[in-house]
């Protein structure tokens, strides 16, 4: 991370990063246009759930190597560090407590098959990450994501690659739940990825509209001292 920083301070050239949880999740998005509207008010807190299925022996060599993946709160939870910082509407926070574990995959050592962090951002809000290669085979998809963002006037719940117990695989629901009663809908297809345009924008003229470096860079940031300060315990 720190050899990326410096070349690009040395060459004036810029890191976007595909945080693909976030930019290509349509219920993820529209979380936050909710949330910028003031639907929910000030944002006070953020939970993140990122479940992943792991099937062990249908993955590469690489794949249970811990130097090379960097293990679970940095492979995964990158995307969900980038999530946070968006939500939250800021781009500085701290790791206040983490933690990696394999409980279930002894025959694999490189792997952590558990994760979790909390985090403080610089304007008081907190949240907390968890993420595992714990999702059962019977779901609908490979991880049941979920997010819950609480505010002072309601929240959001979303439910992003499948709703459990409904017949047909429903993905990008969104709860939006206020005084003035509950909202539900998916919006698959209604959304779209507007972080590429930007991009491209972004890329032509100099802007970060897409994602600011400074977030692209943070989000890492955050998700090596959690991963570090977890296999410190």
């Amino acid at each position: 991370l720190a050899e990326v920083k410096a070349v690009c301070r040395e060459t004036g050239k810029r890191l976007f990063v595909c945080y693909s949880e976030f930019v290509q999740n349509e219920a993820a998005i529209f979380a936050k246009q909710v949330i910028d509207r003031g639907i929910i008010g000030k944002v006070a807190h953020i939970d993140i759930f990122a479940p992943h299925r792991l099937n062990a022996p249908s993955r590469p060599a690489w794949f249970v190597e811990r130097e090379r993946t960097g293990g679970v709160l940095t492979d995964i939870g990158s995307h969900q560090f980038q999530q946070f910082l968006e939500y939250a509407g800021t781009n500085s926070a701290v790791v206040t407590s983490a933690r990696v574990e394999n409980y279930f995959n002894k025959d694999y050592p490189g792997i952590d098959d558990f994760g979790d962090a909390t985090l403080t951002a610089d304007n008081g809000i907190t949240g907390y990450v968890r993420i595992d290669w714990l999702s059962p085979s019977g779901i609908q998809t490979w991880g049941d994501g979920k997010v819950v963002i609480l505010g002072e006037k309601g929240y959001i719940e979303l439910r992003k690659n499948c709703n459990i117990g409904t017949p047909e695989k429903v993905t990008n629901t969104v709860f939006v739940c206020t005084d003035d009663g509950v909202f539900t809908e998916s919006v698959s297809g209604k959304v779209g990825y507007p972080y590429f345009s930007a991009l491209i924008k972004d890329s032509r003229c100099g802007t970060e509209d897409a994602m600011s470096v400074e977030q692209a860079f943070n989000a890492i940031e955050l998700a090596i001292t959690a991963q570090n300060m977890g296999m410190a315990k």
